[in-house]
């Protein structure tokens, strides 16, 4: 039993049990994808069938990783397959621990309005919001939100980071963003914004049908 109930694995050469980031991250990516197509169908067409069932999807394998172990939760199973070819990059597991205790109360929270009580509100919004987040980052950028905050609440040194955020304190050259290249991020950001200006009234007609092959009639009833 001991065997099936523990958190994280016992690795030759780390003092502390570890996780791998990469099926950690690829498990994020499943998550989010599932997450964000149905809060887009719930958005768009008021659909809320598939959130609802995302959201107990979700609950259910981030109960297995906290209370059973994450070698038997479901998206971190099929993450070890899809990066089984690549070099595990180990952390440690307290402070993913931690941040699964904060997904845990997130989802649980997010069940308990939009699944139980089938309701919709600014609160459920800002719970899914916040789970996105969270979810994007740790897939998006090998961030880990949660984990920001175990030093908060726990005095031990938190060990073995994603990308060794722990322990680096000086950037290497190739890490560093020169002022030409903030320049030029913020010079993105304005172009985009004037794109959206100066075009947003042409670019919301809607597009007609080229070859006249739109048979069911979806474009007349946009028009």
């Amino acid at each position: 039993m001991r065997k099936i109930i523990q958190f994280g694995e016992v690795v030759e050469g780390y003092d502390i049990p570890v996780l791998n980031e990469r099926e950690i991250r690829a498990a994020a990516g499943l998550l989010f994808l599932m997450m964000f197509i149905s809060v887009m169908n719930a958005a768009l067409i008021a659909n809320f069938v598939m959130l609802k069932f995302a959201i107990i999807i979700f609950l259910t394998d981030i109960i297995i990783r906290v209370f059973i172990s994450p070698r038997y939760a479901p998206t971190l199973i099929f993450g070890r397959l899809i990066v089984r070819n690549q070099k595990p990059e180990y952390v440690g597991a307290a402070q993913k621990k931690f941040a699964w205790y904060i997904g845990v109360v997130l989802a649980t929270l997010f069940f308990t309005f939009t699944v139980a009580m089938n309701s919709v509100s600014p609160i459920s919004g800002i719970i899914c919001f916040t789970c996105l987040i969270f979810l994007f980052f740790e897939a998006a950028f090998g961030i880990c939100l949660g984990c920001l905050f175990y030093p908060m609440f726990f005095k031990d040194k938190v060990q073995y980071c994603p990308g060794e955020v722990c322990d680096v304190n000086d950037r290497q050259d190739i890490q560093k963003t020169s002022w030409p290249q903030i320049l030029i991020a913020f010079g993105f950001i304005t172009y985009i914004v004037v794109i959206v200006i100066l075009f947003s009234e042409s670019f919301s007609e809607i597009p007609y049908d080229l070859f006249g092959l739109d048979d069911t009639g979806v474009f007349r009833e946009w028009k």
